[in-house]
């Protein structure tokens, strides 16, 4: 389907994470190891990073593959950022909406991606339709079941949602009017990263001073990463990662059991 990850800790150059590592997302974009719908992502790509003193992060995005974008090589060499999130796409159907259909979406302080799809779409998605202002409608980025997804997810948070229960809500909301949907959800605001699991792989490799990754799957072979379980909220910072499960919709509209605390290791030089 798509491959993404999002990265918090020291500043470091966006190659670092998109194209330094063996199996970095530059080389998922043709060659992923544990992607389990799809085998190419060459519809379209993204990034979106944090400048120091400045909330609202940048975007660069593009309709192509993102082993045909020259311009990314050296943007990704000389931009330094605490935070990122970035996307590659392997469309679940074709399109008009070019580079506006690729993640990170934003709004405000956040980036989000969609790894997955909806069942049905777009017809069983049209009863939440009716929860969302009109002018948030009129104003999606693109025309596709993540951007719609994005915007129940934002009109949450605008609505002073904490994250977490913005993700899990939205989750619990569209599995119930679409069962069966893929619904890996990942945002950041530039401090923290939080995700769902549901459908999908998730991972995370969370190093001591070296920051957080979360991640469709690992980009290298460091034994620190860790698998999350489906139906699982992730939620992450520099240092710490919690994991809380979630529930199927027909039981709660809430996770399930309490957070669950995890130690990071340190990584071997």
């Amino acid at each position: 389907m798509c491959r993404h990850v999002a990265y918090v800790g020291p500043e470091v150059p966006l190659g670092a994470v998109l194209a330094d590592p063996e199996h970095s997302l530059l080389r998922q974009s043709w060659a992923p190891r544990r992607q389990r719908y799809g085998t190419v992502n060459a519809d379209g790509f993204g990034v979106g990073w944090y400048a120091e003193g400045d909330p609202v992060p940048g975007r660069y995005r593009r309709a192509g593959p993102i082993w045909g974008d020259l311009s990314l090589t050296d943007l990704a060499r000389v931009i330094r950022t605490r935070a990122l999130l970035a996307a590659i796409r392997d469309a679940t159907m074709p399109g008009a909406d070019q580079e506006a259909a690729a993640a990170p979406y934003a709004g405000g302080p956040w980036l989000f991606s969609h790894n997955g799809a909806v069942d049905g779409w777009p017809g069983s998605l049209a009863p939440l339709a009716g929860g969302l202002p009109a002018a948030e409608i009129l104003s999606l980025e693109a025309r596709n079941d993540s951007a719609f997804v994005w915007a129940l997810v934002l009109n949450r948070l605008r609505s002073g949602c904490e994250e977490g229960q913005a993700l899990t809500d939205t989750v619990l909301d569209v599995a119930r009017a679409s069962p069966g949907s893929r619904l890996n959800l990942l945002l950041t605001n530039g401090d923290t990263i939080t995700a769902t699991a549901w459908g999908d792989t998730l991972w995370y490799l969370a190093r001591p001073g070296r920051g957080t990754v979360v991640a469709a799957e690992p980009y290298d072979d460091d034994p620190h990463w860790v698998e999350v379980p489906d139906r699982t909220l992730l939620v992450a910072d520099r240092t710490d990662v919690l994991l809380t499960p979630l529930k199927e919709p027909e039981d709660t509209g809430r996770p399930g059991a309490g957070p669950v605390p995890v130690t990071p290791k340190e990584s071997p030089a």
